[in-house]
């Protein structure tokens, strides 16, 4: 199933309005399409959903995960510091038109909003999907540093004086957790390989 399947089948419990579902997947695919995104993109989208489909059944609201991951990067600006908040207020609007409950609002809003921050949290579908977010830490070598050459092209705005310190930060906070990732199934999957790439990656920024 494609992305544009996934989102529409998503969205059919809640609207028969195919206008409506078109609209909204062509402004999904508009934003994660721009040529600044090399990394945060579709096929970023397409990954996380290619690992969290593997864990389906551990999740109790698939329906909620799924927005959120379609949603949770919809904006994204390099130079800006409140990615996920304007993600989150983006998708509170395209989930009111869709007929969505405030209570399920409310938790997709939450979702995208702890993507900035990446704590652990005492909702485990939430825990699912930060860890779905950050797997492309633990993956093979040469995954890896496809996609540090990824990031490295999305911030291309900055030169390496400002970059290298600034990605260092964010490489050292992954480390200083106790663990990168949050549920058994991707710590176990994962959380050896990631700290090796991510050492790899300090040692030679």
């Amino acid at each position: 199933m494609n992305l544009k399947e996934r989102f529409s089948e998503n969205c059919l419990p809640f609207t028969q309005d195919q206008k409506l579902i078109e609209k909204l997947w062509i402004e999904i695919e508009k934003n994660y399409s721009q040529k600044s995104r090399h990394y945060h993109n579709l096929d970023h989208l397409e990954n996380m959903f290619s690992e969290l489909d593997f864990i389906k059944n551990d999740i109790s609201d698939y329906s909620n995960i799924s927005f959120s991951v379609f949603y949770h990067d919809v904006i994204y600006d390099a130079s800006s510091k409140s990615n996920e908040e304007k993600s989150a207020d983006f998708a509170k609007v395209r989930l009111q038109q869709l007929g969505f409950q405030e209570q399920d609002i409310s938790q997709v809003y939450h979702q995208i909003l702890a993507t900035k921050t990446h704590q652990i949290s005492e909702d485990k579908d939430l825990n699912y999907l930060l860890d779905a977010d950050l797997s492309v830490l633990g993956k093979n070598w040469e995954t890896y540093m496809n996609y540090t050459q990824k990031i490295r092209k999305e911030y291309s705005i900055y030169p390496d004086f400002l970059y290298k310190p600034g990605r260092k930060k964010v490489l050292k906070h992954f480390l200083a957790m106790e663990n990168i990732f949050k549920t058994d199934y991707f710590m176990e999957k994962y959380e050896e390989q990631a700290k090796k790439n991510i050492q790899w990656e300090i040692d030679n920024l």
